[in-house]
């Protein structure tokens, strides 16, 4: 009986710390890395909700697959006992942010000696200044301790002027962003350090009212296996000058760009110069990929043509042009869509694989019976950036499309739209 008893306790305790250990690490990968994305109906952006410090507290941050780090609202009503900030003299402090003090009792985004950090929201007007902390860092089935993150002091709800808020233009309940982009402090960067795991993660962004995910390590069961048979690759390509808004001499880009040789609407290749598609020695053209461009972004020498060739092919449908609607341009009756069909685009890229995007991410619903062309005209000069790509590809044109970026080998995976084999980013595939 005490035998019997003894084996029982053992079995408990050995199934109490199989249980912890699945959801503190990632040695039991029974349990996918997914990270649910939302998407806010009001801005079109897209956000996720990660959980910080001790006690934990949740927050929802915008995703940037441009942003150089994680960064939250450390506002005065927030405080973590774990929570560590990393000193100036520290070589996980980076060069660029300098060295940040504080004159008001200790927290979370006030001490002195304090590594500072560059808070960047594109969607703001400033790049604003914050510091370094260590602290702990919760997603999905997973803890990570010392977990190194930007914390602004910025207080959304202060009376003071809206110019020194950080979260400026992001959704009613975010409070910070999620940086993917190639950086030491990038999540996927840090993850698949922390845990010795490839460089590599995915995205799948959702439409309106449905929930995607964001796979930072590709832990995950069939995730990948099931709808891998669709996925196209292509190389991602770095751009040797800074994007970003932050500009460092010799640096290259850490955005992502792919080399898009040639763009089709229908069977017609748009007539653009070669020029326009190529990056150049100044670090402007190409095509990179945002999450934070709701509709995909087209340079005006660029749009021009594209928009004439798609309302060309339109009229050629018989697609019945209505008044167009801010900022869009090309608005259709949509009865006639569903009658005579929308012109598909094509990014052709290079190795001659095609990015195609159909009537699901190229339209946008602005009325009842009205779709308008989800292409936006960029203009000319750069917007919190010291250079300019061509194409811009955003949001609405990402939505239901499985992107796999592969760091280590430096290339894109794409689906184009999961739809056509009904699936979608919701999909539990």
């Amino acid at each position: 009986m005490a035998s019997s008893t003894f084996n029982s306790f053992l079995f408990l305790f050995s199934f109490a710390i199989f249980t912890l250990s699945s959801s503190l690490s990632l040695s039991d990968q029974s349990h996918p890395f997914k990270l649910p994305i939302q998407k806010d109906p009001s801005t079109n952006l897209y956000y996720a909700s990660v959980g910080i410090g001790t006690p934990q507290e949740n927050r929802n941050l915008v995703i940037d697959l441009s942003g150089p780090n994680l960064w939250y609202d450390c506002n005065t009503h927030y405080n973590s006992s774990t929570y560590r900030p990393v000193p100036c003299e520290s070589p996980k402090c980076p060069q660029t942010g300098g060295c940040v003090g504080c004159n008001g009792p200790f927290r979370p985004g006030c001490s002195n000696n304090t590594c500072g950090l560059n808070i960047i929201n594109v969607l703001g007007r400033y790049i604003y200044s914050g510091s370094l902390g260590d602290d702990v860092l919760y997603l999905p089935h997973l803890q990570v301790p010392h977990f190194l993150s930007g914390c602004s002091p910025s207080d959304p709800d202060s009376d003071t002027d809206s110019d020194i808020n950080a979260l400026e233009n992001l959704p009613k309940g975010s409070s910070g962003i999620i940086g993917l982009a190639r950086t030491d402090l990038a999540v996927p960067t840090q993850l698949s350090s922390i845990f010795k795991r490839p460089l590599k993660f995915s995205l799948c962004f959702p439409s309106t009212n449905n929930k995607g995910f964001a796979d930072m390590l590709l832990t995950g069961g069939g995730s990948d296996q099931d709808v891998s048979k669709f996925l196209k690759t292509s190389p991602l390509i770095v751009n040797p000058v800074a994007t970003g808004p932050v500009s460092v001499s010799g640096v290259p880009s850490y955005e992502y760009f792919i080399d898009v040789k040639s763009v089709r609407i229908g069977d017609e290749v748009v007539n653009l110069k070669p020029s326009l598609l190529a990056i150049d020695k100044k670090g402007n053209g190409g095509t990179k990929i945002s999450t934070v461009s709701p509709f995909t972004e087209l340079h005006s020498s660029v749009y021009k043509p594209f928009l004439r060739q798609f309302i060309k092919l339109a009229a050629d449908r018989k697609l019945k042009r209505v008044a167009s609607v801010a900022p869009f341009e090309a608005c259709y009756d949509s009865n006639t869509i569903n009658t005579y069909g929308v012109p598909s685009i094509d990014l052709e890229l290079q190795g001659g694989v095609k990015w195609t995007i159909q009537r699901a991410n190229s339209m946008v619903l602005t009325g009842k019976n009205v779709e308008c062309l989800g292409f936006v005209d960029a203009g000319t000069e750069p917007r919190m950036s010291f250079v300019k790509a061509s194409i811009v590809i955003g949001g609405q044109q990402l939505e239901n499309n499985l992107l796999v970026f592969d760091l280590n080998s430096s290339k894109l995976s794409f689906s184009s739209s999961l739809l056509l084999h009904n699936r979608s980013c919701s999909s539990n595939f």
